[in-house]
């Protein structure tokens, strides 16, 4: 299953959610992209999931122009401003899900406030995304795949 994250800017939660999904059961491949990246991972998010043991090679704030030719079978918006936006139509044969996350970057508070505000948001999506991979492995068609995602929580 190829899973296509999107956040507007491209910098923290879907970035966490690409690293962490592909580092699951290899029944899943996961890219992220914004409507408006910054250009820029923001600095925390490699520095949490690099302590947590998740490759951050290969990470990068980009464009979901830039997955014209990917073809995901699913489209996830972590953001509640992307859920709001319109999708390219090349996502049009993708399924569609919101999984609302709340933004650790932009916390202000002391460091131990921010770690704690990255690792719970890593928490929150390492258990979707093992629900997820599960998913993957059952081959199950698009309508069944909603309805089960809509039980972990999906909008």
């Amino acid at each position: 299953m190829k899973i296509l994250y999107i956040c507007t800017h491209n910098r923290c939660r879907s970035i966490l959610c690409e690293a962490i999904t592909n580092a699951s059961n290899g029944k899943v491949e996961a890219r992220s992209a914004g409507s408006q990246p910054v250009g820029e991972v923001h600095p925390l998010s490699l520095k949490y999931l690099a302590e947590r043991g998740f490759s951050t090679n290969g990470l990068q704030s980009q464009s979901w122009d830039e997955f014209e030719d990917y073809d995901a079978d699913l489209v996830v918006t972590v953001c509640d401003s992307a859920a709001g936006e319109s999708c390219p139509v090349y996502f049009g044969k993708s399924l569609k899900v919101h999984w609302g996350l709340e933004d650790p970057s932009k916390l202000e508070g002391s460091e131990q406030e921010k770690a704690d505000a990255f690792n719970n948001t890593i928490d929150i999506i390492e258990k979707r995304v093992e629900a997820l991979a599960e998913l993957a492995e059952k081959n199950l068609d698009k309508a069944a795949l909603k309805d089960a995602l809509s039980t972990l929580g999906a909008q």
